[in-house]
Parts: structure tokens; C-alpha cells; sequence
């Protein structure tokens, strides 16, 4: 008698005892993802201001690598009526820039985390040039998450 080799390979891998996941499997992947959960989601729930923070000192540090690129090729900053869009457009205000990037410095001007476009002027109080946030409340000044955050503070 000839066993066939497909019929001999479906028998050693098709095993109805390995067929999926039992409910006690499933069940203690499930208590195992609840108690991350527990102990992970308190931490991350709790921070949402540290987060706003860590979001605009990044965001400060694209603007103001594109703003320092901007200078290497045209030889000074975007003036402060030029301001960030000149980033992502070429100014058409004076003084217009004889060596733009092709396709700007960057894609888009991001907006801080409460809806607010960053503020630029140049030349800045704090440096050659100043990027900031106003903060939550939108006004110069405050504290805690109402404080200005700047390229400055970097």
C-alpha cells in the first residue's frame, strides 16, 4: 500500500488540538494588555502640557534650521514682514531673495498646539532672529502653559 505524500503531510501539520487559540490564551493576553494599560496610560494621560512644550520646542527647531538654511542661501534672514511664510514660498516683498530654494525650505508652517501660528521677527530681542509661541492664551507674557516658549530658551 502507497501513502500519498500530500496526504501524509496533511496529517502530521493538520492537528485539530492546534487549530487557534484557546479562551484561556486569549483571556490572559487580554489581562496582560489591561494591566499595561494600567500602569502605562496614567503616565502618558497625565503630561499632555509637558507634550504641548515638547511639540513646540521641536517645531522651533525646524523653523529655525529652515530660517538659518534661508540665510545660507541668500545671504541674510527673512526680514519680519517676510516672516515664516517666506519658509515655504518665495517673498515677493523687498528684499527678494536672488537664490530661493526651488522648492522652499519647508513643506508647510506648522501651527503651535493650541491652533496659533508662531510669531517671527528678526532681527530678534533675544538673538539674530526670534521664533516663539505666545502659549495657550494667545497674549505676550503669562506663566505655566500661558508663558511665551522662543527659539531663545533652546
Amino acid at each position: 500500500m502507497k501513502i500519498n505524500n500530500s496526504t501524509a503531510l496533511r496529517r502530521q501539520t493538520a492537528r485539530p488540538d492546534d487549530a487557534g487559540f484557546s479562551l484561556l490564551e486569549l483571556m490572559v493576553v487580554v489581562v496582560i494588555m489591561s494591566i499595561l494599560a494600567l500602569v502605562i496610560m496614567p503616565r502618558i494621560i497625565d503630561r499632555p502640557d509637558q507634550a504641548r512644550v515638547a511639540r513646540v520646542k521641536s517645531d522651533l527647531a525646524v523653523l529655525s534650521g529652515a530660517v538659518k538654511l534661508y540665510k545660507l542661501d541668500n545671504f541674510r534672514y527673512p526680514s519680519t514682514e517676510q516672516g515664516l511664510r517666506s519658509l515655504v514660498a518665495a517673498p515677493t516683498l523687498a528684499p527678494v531673495p536672488q537664490n530661493y530654494a526651488q522648492n522652499g525650505y519647508i513643506d508647510r508652517l506648522p501651527v503651535d498646539p493650541w491652533g496659533n501660528e508662531y510669531q517671527y521677527l528678526q532681527p530678534g530681542v533675544h538673538d539674530e532672529f526670534d521664533i516663539f509661541t505666545l502659549g495657550a492664551d494667545g497674549v505676550s507674557g503669562g506663566s505655566g502653559m500661558d508663558a511665551d516658549i522662543g527659539s531663545w530658551g533652546e
